[in-house]
């Protein structure tokens, strides 16, 4: 077996999400493919370690699940050597569902259940547990990511694992209130430029997001995922709840929202 891949992982699964070639080998794109599953799974797998030493049933639900490439991974590096635990995939597209439900009961991944859902309804259903331990979203474009906080804190999950994307709404609202904030605040300059708002924008829209998971008792960390072929940088943000709320950290947001002429946002990162 070819060094770069773990003993215990499962050649027919490396085969469907395209890391092997048909044949079992490694080509130069695999190789870059496998180096990103390890690199993300390097970041998700002491989670898991927590997770099975206080809670051995914890839950996990992946957000825009897509081909649940994530989830696979994750059952196949961890839950398969490991006694409880239960992943589930959540992608809005009927036959990516079917297909994934498929390849589980192939492998035999039977800790694994798959939702034709929407974030927001999957919040509402009762096909999930009242409680989910750790809510992961991977790439959930633009405001997709926003709902998965919301559906993690309402599921009070203990960690929360995110790679945004596409974030287009906070940038969208700076545009069109720039004639107003001109005359308000001097910062305004710093998204008088199209592409400036665009990137200013973007920035802006995850330094909301950790600070609206602060204000409700996270601990946050960011970095970055280096090499990812969806864009050129990806932002890791992982966060772990400790159960103290942050009321400064809420006027903090209340200010920043203010000061930019973003209270048309308020409901989205204040609640």
């Amino acid at each position: 077996m070819t060094p770069e891949i773990k003993p215990e992982q499962s050649v027919e699964l490396l085969k469907e999400l395209h890391i092997l070639t048909r044949d079992g080998k490694l080509n130069q794109d695999s190789r870059r493919k496998l180096k990103q599953v390890y690199h993300l799974f390097h970041f998700i797998e002491p989670l898991l370690e927590e997770m099975m030493a206080s809670k051995p049933d914890y839950t996990l639900a992946d957000h825009g699940a897509g081909k649940s490439y994530l989830g696979f991974i994750l059952y196949d590096l961890f839950l398969k050597s490991h006694q409880g635990g239960h992943i589930y995939g959540i992608e809005t597209r009927a036959e990516l569902v079917s297909k994934s439900q498929e390849l589980a009961a192939r492998l035999g991944f039977s800790r694994m259940s798959f939702l034709n859902l929407s974030v927001e309804a999957s919040a509402r259903t009762a096909l999930l547990p009242e409680q989910i331990d750790i809510v992961t979203a991977l790439h959930a474009c633009n405001t997709a990511t926003d709902d998965a906080i919301k559906f993690a804190l309402q599921k009070q999950a203990k960690h929360i694992v995110l790679v945004p994307c596409c974030q287009a709404e906070v940038a969208a609202e700076l545009n069109k209130y720039k004639n107003q904030s001109f005359g308000k605040t001097p910062l305004s300059e710093i998204w008088r430029h199209p592409i400036h708002a665009r990137e200013f924008g973007s920035h802006l829209t995850n330094v909301l997001r950790c600070l609206l998971l602060e204000s409700h008792g996270y601990q946050v960390t960011v970095t970055e995922l280096v090499g990812w072929e969806h864009s050129m940088k990806n932002e890791l943000i992982v966060a772990r709840h400790t159960g103290h709320p942050r009321k400064d950290i809420r006027l903090r947001l209340e200010y920043i929202l203010n000061e930019l002429n973003l209270e048309s946002l308020r409901e989205r990162f204040i609640y």
